[in-house]
């Protein structure tokens, strides 16, 4: 079973930026569609952004132009830059490798 951990998140002011990254316990092979999606409590989890094994991205509107994913040469990080964060984007990230059912325990972004 691949695990997924994320790291990366933290308390920032408005405007700032985050980085987030996305270890893989393994290297990921073959087709793929990984995803970060972000939460906040009592709230319905929503998608950020989608990449594809062919290297196609899709963002949400909210992360157009803002976050942009990226996948390292090992094919292990997935990681996501966050730059000129809002207040509204204050939620809980998590990771998916969503072909293989994997999910992380996600890590948390503040911005005030």
């Amino acid at each position: 079973h691949v695990q997924l951990v994320e790291s990366g998140g933290g308390s920032v002011q408005d405007g700032g930026s985050l980085k987030l990254s996305c270890v893989a316990s393994e290297k990921i092979a073959g087709s793929y569609c990984l995803a970060w999606f972000r939460q906040v409590p009592g709230k319905e989890r929503e998608g950020v952004v989608g990449l594809d094994d062919d290297g196609s991205t899709t963002y949400a509107d909210f992360a157009e132009g803002r976050f942009t994913v990226s996948l390292d040469n090992a094919k292990t990080t997935l990681i996501l830059q966050l730059n000129s964060l809002k207040t509204e984007d204050t939620a809980m990230y998590y990771c998916a490798n969503i072909l293989r059912g994997y999910w992380g325990l996600g890590t948390q972004v503040t911005v005030s």
